[in-house]
């Protein structure tokens, strides 16, 4: 009987792990680690699934994972775990791609309805037991642009479509998608943003994405746009995102991510004119933990019956590109 192939998972605590991973323990040799005993848990580990999906760890750790085929990371962003040594290797690295598609791009939806329709003022007003009346703006017509061609850019553009703006699409490269139709290049971002109500960042973090949307960007927005981002932090340059918006040149921002994580208590951008901070949960729906976990239990399975796996991120680019599938574990 052949000896089962080890499979090491990584989680914020001993206590953490989901129960879903019982249902591999016969076909695996299941280690459960912390960042504290990751290195010695991945000796002759084939398998390293990140459940703690923000840790950094295994760059540190390295030199250890000479048996390593595949990391799954419970996450649809990599930034965290890619690294030179990782992308020259032949670890195949897969995604919670699809996981969070449909929720983030509700919240986008929600964040932009309650900017034309002045929800956070009448709260605002309420709290100070105000009675003013004010005119609304129409989504029908407004326009967007949504930066990411990925899973959630795709799901965003779609349902702000259906709710009646008028969406364009901004990706690595310019091109014609069969589902989105034209598709504009990013790098030259603020050339198509006149007249645009809604920049909506859906951007993975990337060599070329990183400090994406700066001063060039939001100055070439009209002083009505409104910017919502739920990519990465670091796309957004947020010096520039305060100067915009304390000088009146945007209304407004709804950031679910940021440059850095939690958002420091002295941070600016907690009381800038228009600013609506959430604490990077816009996927997060009832239930998505156990989602997450099914998903690496399906694809597990695929890895141990030598299928290919789903959701296989191009280590080069930091996401996963077309349907998902590419170089597998040997």
């Amino acid at each position: 009987m052949s000896t089962p192939p080890v499979l090491v998972v990584l989680c914020a605590s001993q206590d953490d792990a989901p129960p879903q991973l019982a249902a591999l323990a016969d076909r695996v040799d299941l280690r459960i680690a912390t960042e504290a005993d990751l290195g010695e848990a991945l000796r002759g580990a084939r398998a390293l699934f990140l459940w703690d999906f923000f840790s950094s760890a295994v760059r540190d750790v390295w030199p250890r994972c000479g048996d390593l085929e595949w990391i799954h990371v419970a996450a649809a962003g990599v930034d965290t775990l890619l690294f030179d040594e990782l992308r020259a290797s032949e670890v195949v690295v897969t995604n919670a791609r699809g996981v969070f598609d449909r929720p983030i791009a509700e919240y986008v939806l929600a964040a932009v309805l309650a900017h034309a329709k002045r929800l956070h003022e009448s709260a605002e007003l309420q709290r100070r037991h105000e009675w003013r009346h004010r005119e609304t703006r129409p989504l029908r017509g407004a326009r967007a642009v949504v930066v990411g061609t990925g899973g959630i850019g795709r799901e965003t553009a779609h349902l702000l479509t259906t709710a009646g703006l008028d969406v364009s699409v901004a990706g690595s490269s310019a091109r014609t998608d069969p589902e989105l139709g034209e598709v504009v290049d990013s790098g030259r971002l603020a050339e198509h943003l006149a007249g645009v109500d809604y920049l909506v960042n859906a951007a993975p973090l990337t060599d070329r994405t990183r400090g994406l949307i700066d001063a060039e960007v939001l100055t070439a927005l009209p002083p009505t746009a409104h910017l919502v981002n739920v990519g990465r932090g670091p796309t957004v340059v947020e010096e520039d995102l305060l100067a915009a918006l304390q000088e009146g040149r945007l209304d407004g921002a709804t950031l679910d991510v940021f440059a850095t994580e939690p958002l420091p208590p002295d941070s600016p951008l907690w009381d800038a004119p228009g600013v609506v901070v959430s604490p990077h949960m816009s996927g997060d729906v009832v239930g998505w933990r156990d989602t997450l976990a099914d998903q690496f239990v399906a694809n597990a399975r695929r890895w141990l019956d030598e299928e290919p796996l789903e959701n296989v991120v191009d280590k080069e680019r930091g996401y996963v590109p077309g349907g998902g599938t590419g170089p597998q574990p040997g």
